[in-house]
């Protein structure tokens, strides 16, 4: 076996091979399966007519959250698909054995949110979840992939998948962020120095001083849309601060077992010298509070900037440019900051945990929502929403005009009630400004930090954060 340095993506990929197949992909056994209510029902009817069982049902873990109502979540759900389809996760986790967090658990909420908080993601795990935004798991140092419903069939009948190898980009975000930056920010940044295919085919690391002082949630938020950027996944090596997170959580090593188990998380580490496919560097002290502008995350831009035109862009992206002024109704020209909003959403798998609340809460105190402008505020978790209530944070969200609402998706992708009507302009702290992604066809979204969205209720518009007075 060589001792060549390797990388922790080429660590935890070597460890997880079952073998190399004939088409040149690997069969890579996954360590825990991920599944919710939308993805899931397609795949347990293929392994029922194929009359097979769930393989390791005591590594699959359930949740229901994308369909979910965050205002009525008695049962049964006044939307009919909805209610079918956690009736039935209920009954395909009753007949295999899975464990389902669904809301009598306690512990239900968003599946990138509660994978992290009960210590089920651990470092040098691969992780899979028919969901694209499962690379967040990447922030403990596991390699964690979005999967399609074929491929969730194959994990619960084999608790393997194919899948071709990845190339490994390290990106080092330099230097000390300003205030009024977040971690939302700084994958914007990457997302708009990369482009949105600029990963293909990669594994990204992200890597620098930027990334070590960032707390296990800041860098969810990083890795949460490495999808974004066109990598297949994007991880952070563990260090200290992934150890303090984990210690203690429900599904973590016990204490007795705890430190020696961190001090092989802590080896899964890249080895200095090991082979990158790609170092980009990026100073973090040059990133400004980030909005988009078009119809995908590469389409953003510092709060300070204007709107650009076709003709300062590469050849390659004018099209796309004008297909997104013209689908959004802005000017190439015009500034960013000032362009009004109707309706504001802070929450999903990015943005909507406990800290991501705190940020949003210190601009909430500022002032009250716009009239006309209709702000939502949404847990990631039972979890978020208890220790947001012990703190007082929904308090200081209703007063200023926001609703406060229960654990879910909710307006990051529409499939329950909340959504965007007609052609109203969203700020959202979500993940994905595609066309016709928050519920409306014609639905226009903007997206930003808790902070900036807050900053956004209260102005009626887009507006940046650093000239907004809070108290810590």
């Amino acid at each position: 076996m060589s001792n060549a340095p390797k990388s922790l993506f080429q660590k935890v990929w070597d460890a997880h091979t079952v073998r190399e197949l004939p088409s040149g992909q690997t069969q890579l056994f996954i360590g825990t399966h991920l599944i919710h209510e939308v993805t899931s029902p397609q795949a347990f009817a293929m392994i029922r007519e194929l009359g097979v069982p769930v393989r390791f049902p005591n590594r699959t873990f359930a949740t229901v959250d994308h369909i979910i109502p965050t205002d009525d979540q008695s049962r049964p759900f006044s939307d009919e698909l909805a209610e079918a389809m956690m009736t039935e996760i209920e009954r395909n986790c009753r007949d295999h054995g899975i464990q389902f967090f669904g809301p009598e658990s306690g512990a239900q909420g968003i599946v990138h949110v509660i994978g992290p908080e009960l210590g089920l993601t651990q470092p040098g795990m691969t992780i899979a979840c028919g969901d694209s935004h499962t690379a967040t798991h990447g922030a403990f140092g596991a390699i964690a992939f979005g999967i399609g419903t074929s491929q969730v069939r194959d994990l619960l009948a084999t608790q393997t998948m194919a899948m071709a190898p990845l190339k490994v980009r390290r990106i080092e975000v330099t230097g000390e962020l300003k205030p009024g930056v977040f971690a939302k920010d700084v994958i914007l940044a990457i997302i708009r120095e990369l482009g949105v295919n600029g990963g293909v085919g990669y594994a990204y690391e992200y890597a620098g001083e930027v990334f070590d002082r960032m707390t296990m949630e800041e860098r969810m938020t990083v890795c949460n849309m490495a999808i974004e950027g066109g990598a297949r996944c994007g991880y952070v090596n563990p260090d200290q601060t992934t150890i303090e997170y984990l210690r203690g959580r429900r599904f973590s090593p016990s204490e007795d077992e705890f430190e020696a188990k961190a001090a092989e998380w802590l080896a899964l580490a890249s080895d200095e010298g090991c082979h990158y496919d790609d170092v980009v560097t990026i100073d973090g002290s040059k990133i400004e509070p980030s909005v988009t502008w078009g119809i995908h995350p590469g389409h953003n831009l510092g709060v300070s900037e204007a709107i650009p035109g076709p003709s300062e862009v590469p050849d390659d992206d004018r099209a796309g440019v004008e297909e997104a002024l013209e689908y959004m109704d802005f000017s190439a020209g015009a500034n960013i900051s000032g362009i009004p909003i109707d309706v504001a959403f802070i929450g999903s798998c990015t943005n909507g945990r406990i800290s991501d609340l705190r940020e949003a809460a210190k601009v909430a105190r500022t002032g009250k929502v716009k009239d006309g402008v209709r702000a939502l505020v949404v847990p990631g978790s039972v979890a978020v929403q208890k220790q947001a209530e012990e703190e007082g944070l929904p308090a200081i969200f209703t007063a200023a005009g926001f609703q406060w609402r229960e654990p879910g998706c909710s307006m990051c992708l529409a499939m329950n009630p909340d959504k965007l009507q007609g052609r109203e302009v969203c700020a959202s702290s979500s993940n994905r400004n595609f066309k016709g992604r928050q519920g409306s066809p014609s639905g226009r979204t903007l997206l930003m930090s808790p902070a900036m969205v807050a900053a956004a209720a209260i102005a009626g518009e887009v507006v940046d954060v650093r000239k907004v007075a809070t108290e810590d």
